[in-house]
């Protein structure tokens, strides 16, 4: 107890207060219940929370039962009678009451029980206080968390959304997507970008709802975008008197679509301005605070995402734009053949790579057909591939056999030391004989289409990728032969037109495969085609094809031109040349003199291979003139020439050039400077059988 002589403080005469003053001021009272008797004590305060006057309380908890409802007096005796069955010294409960004027109020009790020494209870003394403050602070404290929980919520997903958005159209698709509307509560939206000091609208709002004359905008020009990106800061407008009244320019082409609020955004990013949003409201008046603040968070999140969609497009353009300059231009117009180019660029990812085509039209009726992918997808890539297009074209128009413009474009690409690797397919067809030459260089294999819509893959051995081949001494690349009918399709592509996830590369194939074989006969609409399937899929890498057909019979004006190397100790390269050499016969109308040509021929090739070192270049010409000739070429790199001389007594050698000097009409050595040439003639009757 304070001593009040002690000192000299003025202390109030009730101080300190009773404990029913201190309970009946914070509407508390208490009550004492005998279990015994059944009688409940209930004090003026107790029954003030209660709303009962003294007469109307006869100590009996029954007659408390007209101001607590069934269902929580239920769970209030439920309650208590748990506590006393489990021996519980204390409980404690919130329920509600019903006032005189009927209105429901919380109340809250806690008591203790009283025991006698076996346990039994005796008596329950509590206290019961009004808490209808105390829970409307609480709920409203609910409240309040569950909207910054939403608010957050809201940031967060439309972020996460957004962080997937590579172009402006991507962001404007997440805003304006089932879910994105909804997370803002607005009916619609209007987008536009800052363009040279302009305002482009990317987005219009309600279908049609465009206001003609809007698509560009001045800064300086009365509507609610020009004024935010003006001011750089938001618009809330309110009721649909203040969007009349702020913006009469506007208001009438957007009033009959039952706009009822608007909250237009500045998008800044990097403390300058790229642009603005709109989002319309219907039945909605008045932002509060909060959603002020939300939005104005969301319209940072927005700017960061488009300020990324915008240099990113414009990133993907200036790579498009170098991607389409590195391609050809036009396909040049090919005698014999119908050609069919595409190029897609990846729709998922949507970046540009180093995939490529290209058709050289060479003397003879021939035409080289390229398709190749330079590894990577960036600029890089396509920079790359444009110089390995144009090194290849140079290697083939010289005149080189296809595995010598193989190698030579890896030793190129080796020396520009990108750290880049490329796969290419070269197809070398002379279109007269229909004779084709494939080189492979890491690349998936072509398919062939026979005039019957039947399609297969046409396995072509192949070499190491360009660039590798070179950085391991490995230049070697085999030729394989096939014979091109009339009317028959060579299919070349790169791997974004096989290759999925999930799938196996062999099942990307036979799934080319049998869409090839379904496809449309003509050839344009069969690229097409293939293209749709890409688009459809979508994908994570470009795709290149080529689709190349041999017309009907047709006949170069300036005679054929056909090789092939022929290394030492490679009998399929020798079988594949003598394939080569029987085809392009028989289609040059020499079918009866086919045997002679390929037994000189092949006299010289072995003689070469024999005799020298290193392999054999195989050359086969029609030479227009007064009278036909085909003319047989064999260069090697020895300079040592041949002799003809008689045959041993054994009588196995040393009759290779007696052949070729019997059956032939001429036949020559030429020094080559590296080298020599051994070559014969043939006069061949024209296609009305005349020598």
């Amino acid at each position: 107890m304070v001593d009040r002589a002690a000192g000299a403080l003025s202390l109030p005469d009730d101080w300190p207060a009773d404990s029913d003053l201190s309970l009946t001021l914070n509407r508390m009272g208490s009550f004492d219940w005998d279990l015994v008797s059944g009688l409940m004590h209930m004090d003026r305060p107790a029954l003030e929370v209660f709303d009962l006057r003294p007469e109307e309380y006869d100590g009996r908890p029954e007659s408390l039962s007209s101001r607590v409802p069934a269902d929580e007096a239920a769970r209030l005796d439920s309650m208590v009678t748990q506590a006393l069955k489990k021996g519980s010294d204390r409980y404690g409960a919130y329920f509600r009451i019903r006032r005189r004027d009927g209105k429901l109020r919380w109340t809250h009790t806690q008591a203790s029980v009283r025991r006698d020494e076996s346990g039994r209870p005796l008596r329950i003394i509590g206290i019961i206080r009004d808490a209808t403050e105390e829970l409307a602070q609480y709920t409203a404290r609910v409240a309040a968390d569950s909207d910054r929980r939403r608010q957050t919520s809201i940031v967060e997903s439309t972020t996460a959304a957004l962080a997937h958005a590579r172009t402006v159209q991507d962001v404007i698709d997440v805003l304006k997507g089932s879910h994105g509307l909804e997370r803002f509560g607005a009916t619609s939206l209007v987008m536009g970008l800052l363009e040279a000091g302009r305002i482009h609208l990317v987005a219009e709002g309600p279908e049609s709802s465009f206001v003609p004359g809007t698509r560009y905008t001045r800064v300086d020009e009365e509507y609610p975008m020009s004024e935010v990106i003006r001011t750089l800061a938001p618009r809330f407008i309110e009721s649909e008197e203040d969007f009349a009244e702020s913006y009469p320019r506007l208001w009438p082409h957007i009033k009959g679509l039952d706009i009822s609020a608007a909250a237009y955004l500045p998008l800044i990013a990097q403390a300058r301005p790229i642009g603005a949003l709109g989002l319309l409201y219907s039945d909605k008046t008045g932002f509060t605070p909060d959603e002020r603040n939300l939005l104005v968070a969301l319209g940072s999140s927005i700017a960061q995402s488009l300020q990324r969609a915008v240099l990113y497009e414009q990133e993907h353009d200036l790579a498009e734009g170098l991607q389409q300059a590195m391609l050809p231009r036009r396909i040049p117009y090919v005698p014999g053949a119908q050609i069919a180019v595409r190029y897609r660029s990846a729709r998922l990812g949507r970046d540009i790579g180093g995939d490529w085509y290209d058709i050289i039209a060479l003397p003879g009726g021939r035409v080289g057909a390229v398709i190749g992918d330079v590894q990577g997808h960036d600029t890089d890539a396509a920079a790359v591939m444009g110089q390995l297009r144009i090194v290849l074209r140079a290697y083939a128009a010289e005149g080189h056999t296809p595995a010598t413009v193989m190698a030579r474009a890896s030793v190129f690409l080796h020396e520009l030391d990108t750290e880049r690797f490329a796969t290419c397919m070269y197809a070398e067809a002379d279109l007269t004989t229909g004779v084709v030459q494939l080189v492979r260089a890491g690349h998936i294999d072509p398919l062939i289409r026979d005039t019957d819509g039947d399609c297969r893959r046409l396995p072509v051995e192949g070499g190491l990728p360009l660039g590798l081949s070179a950085e391991f001494g490995r230049l070697e690349y085999p030729v394989s032969t096939v014979e091109l009918d009339p009317g028959q399709t060579l299919v070349l592509c790169t791997d974004g037109l096989v290759e999925q996830p999930g799938i196996d590369l062999d099942d990307g194939m036979q799934l080319l495969t049998s869409l090839v074989r379904s496809g449309p006969r003509d050839l344009q609409l069969l690229a097409d085609r293939l293209c749709e399937v890409v688009d459809e899929r979508g994908g994570e890498d470009d795709v290149a094809l080529l689709l190349l057909r041999r017309r009907g019979a047709f006949t170069s004006q300036s005679g054929g031109r056909l090789q092939q190397h022929v290394g030492q100790n490679d009998p399929e390269a020798l079988r594949s040349a003598r394939h080569m050499i029987r085809a392009a016969v028989r289609a040059w109308g020499a079918r009866e003199r086919s045997d002679e040509i390929e037994l000189a021929a092949d006299e010289m090739i072995t003689n070469a291979l024999v005799h020298t070192d290193g392999g054999a270049i195989v050359t086969l010409r029609a030479l227009a003139g007064p009278e036909r000739r085909l003319r047989v070429e064999v260069e090697d790199r020895s300079s040592a020439l041949p002799r003809r001389r008689e045959a041993g007594e054994s009588g196995v050698s040393g009759r290779g050039l007696m052949l070729v000097d019997r059956l032939t009409e001429a036949w020559g050595v030429e020094s080559r400077g590296t080298g020599k040439c051994v070559w014969c003639e043939f006069i061949v009757p024209d296609r009305q059988g005349r020598r």
